[in-house]
């Protein structure tokens, strides 16, 4: 079942904020009130979401994001934050998430909506085939 998150759903969604912070390689280390930070923003905001992925009464995969005005006048866009699924319940379900995402980005009036791919999971291939364009590639330095 894919919905929005609750309260309730907090460390569930902490832990795979760790667990995708580890998926993806990062050089630094994991902070725990951040991400519980970023929870509580994506959850009472209400230009952001939260979504859930749960599966027999335990959350196993989220997508948090945002909408906002686009710095160049293209309007409102949403943005991914975050979307990590635990690989054993990743599927079909994924793409449902992304699915109610959408719907969500719609529902606040987004004009277009933005996904990213780790270098260390790359599922450039998945958004191509949903109608997703390549639009700039990031790069990161620790300093």
């Amino acid at each position: 079942m894919i919905r929005h998150a609750l309260m309730d759903d907090r460390f569930a969604v902490i832990a795979l904020l760790r667990e995708s912070h580890a998926a993806a390689g990062a050089d630094y280390k994991f902070e725990a009130a951040r991400a519980d930070a970023l929870f509580r923003y994506h959850l009472q905001s209400a230009m952001a979401c939260v979504l859930v992925l749960e599966r027999q009464g335990a959350v196993c995969g989220v997508l948090m994001a945002s909408a906002f005005d686009h710095p160049f006048g293209a309007g409102l866009i949403a943005k991914e934050t975050v979307w990590f699924v635990a690989p054993h319940a990743r599927g079909r379900a994924s793409l449902a998430m992304l699915d109610l995402y959408e719907e969500w980005a719609r529902a606040v009036g987004c004009t277009a909506i933005g996904m990213a791919a780790l270098a260390s999971n790359d599922v450039s291939n998945l958004y191509l085939r949903r109608g997703y364009a390549p639009a700039e590639t990031h790069f990161i330095k620790s300093i």
